[in-house]
């Protein structure tokens, strides 16, 4: 995701030490059991810590970290601009972490500063976030990273695209408000890209409207859906992450237009799931963050306890029908997350 430059005091450094798998106060961070050996250090460059969706990935880091004599401490970007530029050299210069696994605001912007760490010796994992030029691929895009996981996000927007024609199906006009999470960032131009070129093949499905719903919560998509009401009344479908989605509902539900639209999240959470089964939602693309932590850490582990390097891993492969959730295959999914 894009950032800019930024004093490196307005990072925020979050590390509190855990036993087992016990969070001993808010912060994050892992270590053996008191008395065992000194813990191996990784460094968690998190886009923004209040992220809903992170924070469930960061809870299955913990687990399997705590579990292997590893401690993570956690940097929040707070998706500022150039702040993980400035994170990574604070890392390198600390000669303290061994690994850094990182979910990037900065796209393929981060890669010299990366690239830094992987000379100094510390293992790079990326997780979620594209860092490169190619967005419709899960391979590392520069030498060095032990592993990527991720779903590729121009796969996402077309993944979302075709639940968008699903919804479509059968309309002369199919209008669409379309929500970014953050309009502008790497991560939101390629689902936008993907999005638009599966739509295009129905002419008639036109975005009427834009709004941004920041992927923190429902209040700002909530008072962007309540401006976007006031001028545009009329529109057939829905688009955008799972908590943008979620402050639709409660802006349709306050203007008395709640089932005039067809709903469409991405994110699988469990707001999302229960929409698609009560009906509020017509579809949902499922993502999996506990999965894509899990998997992130296992291939850290690897890292660094064998040096064997994973590679690009797309956790949405397994899921049913190309993760695509309708009422007909919703009993097939169990959210990973709130939302």
């Amino acid at each position: 995701m894009n950032l800019r430059s930024l004093p490196r005091r307005s990072s925020r450094v979050i590390s509190v030490a855990v036993v087992g798998v016990s969070l001993l106060a808010t912060g994050v961070s892992t270590t053996s059991n008191a008395g065992a050996a000194a813990p191996i250090n990784i460094a968690y460059l998190s886009a923004s810590s209040a992220n809903t969706w992170l924070q469930a990935s960061r809870a299955q880091m913990i687990k399997i970290a705590s579990a292997n004599g590893m401690k993570i401490t956690e940097f929040d970007a707070q998706f500022k601009p150039g702040e993980q530029a400035k994170e990574i050299q604070d890392v390198i210069a600390s000669g303290k972490y061994k690994a850094i696994i990182i979910t990037s605001v900065d796209g393929a912007g981060i890669i010299p500063s990366l690239q830094d760490a992987i000379k100094a010796g510390i293992k790079v994992g990326i997780l979620n976030q594209v860092v490169g030029t190619k967005l419709d691929t899960v391979k590392p895009q520069f030498a060095g990273p032990s592993a990527v996981v991720m779903v590729p996000p121009e796969v996402s927007g077309e993944r979302v695209g075709k639940l968008t024609l699903k919804a479509c199906q059968g309309l002369a006009t199919c209008n669409v408000v379309y929500f970014y999470g953050i309009k502008g960032i790497p991560l939101d131009n390629a689902i936008r890209l993907g999005f638009d070129k599966i739509t295009a093949a129905n002419p008639a499905i036109k975005v009427v409207a834009e709004g941004e719903g920041k992927y923190l919560g429902p209040d700002t998509a909530q008072k962007a859906m309540q401006d976007i009401l006031t001028n545009t009344p009329s529109f057939d479908v829905v688009v955008g992450a799972d908590q943008s989605i979620q402050g639709v509902v409660l802006a349709l539900s306050d203007a008395g237009k709640l089932g005039q639209a067809k709903l469409i999240g991405f994110g699988g959470s469990k707001a999302a799931i229960d929409g698609v089964k009560n009906g509020t939602w017509f579809g949902d693309l499922f993502g999996a963050p506990g999965t894509e932590g899990k998997l992130m850490m296992q291939a850290m582990v690897k890292a660094l306890k064998t040096g064997k390097v994973t590679g690009g891993i797309d956790p949405a492969s397994a899921f049913p029908d190309n993760a695509l959730v309708t009422k007909d295959n919703v009993s097939k999914f169990t959210a990973e997350w709130n939302g």
